[in-house]
């Protein structure tokens, strides 16, 4: 099994102490950005994915967010570009551009050039995003779809072919032949996070994609998606296996889950509280509303399933206390044993030999995410790279 580290890089100070009511102001002055704070927040990650390289991950995992403390990696394409001359093992998975709301000719031309950066350890993630990327981009809601197919076949096409012609609705371009071009042939591995929508699912398996299925913890529901992107896939030619999947994990080590509660959450209760829905639109029916999110989108999923979707709203989030963290088995936390027989768990539950592991949500102190890394490391690695899944439980039931 390969454990790869999802890193959200959130700003390193908590600015609860900005919040008037229940919402952290967006968008959020300059006044309130102190440059210190980031040098600092980005120094203390990158220390951070170079010890991941020297203590057995597989990868490391980044991504895009725009205009908030949420994640400052407005460009994960620049993270990755720095992670790859600070190590040599890491696959680097860009979990990932967001395709709509680029130009994707430039966004084949930095994949590429990553490719060679790196020796060919990208691992291309494309996202539609969440609803505030486009609205700082001014991207029109009921254009997401049809943008982010237009600028795969743009991305694919550069990468593979000799020279390219493209007109289409959004984007045009006329007798290109980028260089530097991918090291790996044909192109970086791509894979494709979900957060439930069956046009997704659908486009995935129609490419053979990866995905990595749904919410955290949400079990059922991301059995569901699992099940739905089988159909998908051998409707398309191809059989699932547990190389199809990457299931995301929330992970903590201690001596105890009570010690792990102590340290990691009051990050995690500041994530919930105030980073998650900061500027953004959680729940479904708005996004509905707006035309993110299409009226059949989660017709697959069984209907004992369907209120994950719906309990996924800014109130709860906003709403979280110490005592449901508590509850919350959701979060793999605890001793060593207790963590690595829980992740292996869920592996098998979901039928994935590549866990996407969190365990610094919420602007952890560098110090404190260092020594996370250390302690998963030494004590659940080697026991998670000892064991394989053999099949796709989902898809037997």
């Amino acid at each position: 099994m390969k454990v790869i580290v999802f890193d959200l890089l959130p700003y390193g100070e908590n600015l609860d102490y900005l919040k008037q009511g229940p919402e952290l102001e967006w968008p959020l002055p300059k006044r309130y950005f102190d440059p210190e704070v980031a040098q600092k927040t980005y120094a203390e990650h990158l220390a951070a994915w170079e010890l991941m390289d020297s203590l057995g991950y597989y990868g490391i995992g980044f991504n895009e967010h725009h205009t908030s403390p949420y994640g400052l990696m407005n460009s994960p394409n620049l993270m990755a570009a720095s992670a790859a001359q600070r190590t040599k093992n890491l696959k680097l998975l860009i979990y990932g551009n967001v395709l709509p709301v680029h130009e994707p000719l430039r966004l084949a031309e930095e994949l590429a050039m990553l490719d060679c950066l790196s020796n060919g350890r990208i691992i291309s993630g494309f996202v539609r995003g969440i609803p505030r990327e486009y609205v700082v981009y001014g991207v029109p809601f009921p254009e997401s779809r049809s943008r982010f197919n237009e600028a795969w076949e743009i991305i694919s096409r550069a990468w593979t072919e000799e020279m390219f012609s493209y007109e289409g609705k959004h984007w045009s371009y006329k007798d290109v032949a980028i260089w530097p071009r991918p090291v790996q042939s044909p192109h970086p591995p791509v894979w494709v996070p979900v957060t439930g929508s069956k046009e997704s699912i659908e486009w995935a398996a129609e490419h053979g994609f990866p995905i990595t299925p749904g919410l955290v913890g949400a079990r059922g529901f991301r059995q569901d998606m699992v099940r739905y992107y089988a159909q998908c896939l051998a409707a398309a030619g191809y059989t699932i296996t547990p190389d199809h999947l990457i299931v995301g994990a929330n992970a903590y080590v201690a001596d105890s889950r009570e010690q792990a509660l102590r340290e990691a959450g009051p990050s995690q209760l500041y994530f919930n509280r105030t980073l998650f829905s900061h500027g953004n639109v959680l729940e479904t029916e708005q996004q509905r509303k707006d035309g993110y999110v299409s009226a059949q989108a989660h017709d697959y999923v069984r209907p004992e399933n369907l209120a994950v979707i719906q309990n996924q709203t800014r109130k709860r989030l906003r709403e979280m206390t110490m005592d449901d963290l508590a509850k919350d088995q959701n979060l793999i936390w605890g001793n060593a044993d207790e963590v690595t027989s829980k992740l292996i768990d869920e592996a098998e539950a979901m039928g994935t030999n590549t866990l996407l592991i969190s365990m610094n949500r919420g602007g952890m102190p560098g110090d404190q995410f260092m020594e996370q890394l250390r302690r998963f490391a030494k004590d659940v690695l080697p026991a998670l790279n000892a064991y394989e899944v053999k099949q796709v439980t989902p898809t037997l039931t």
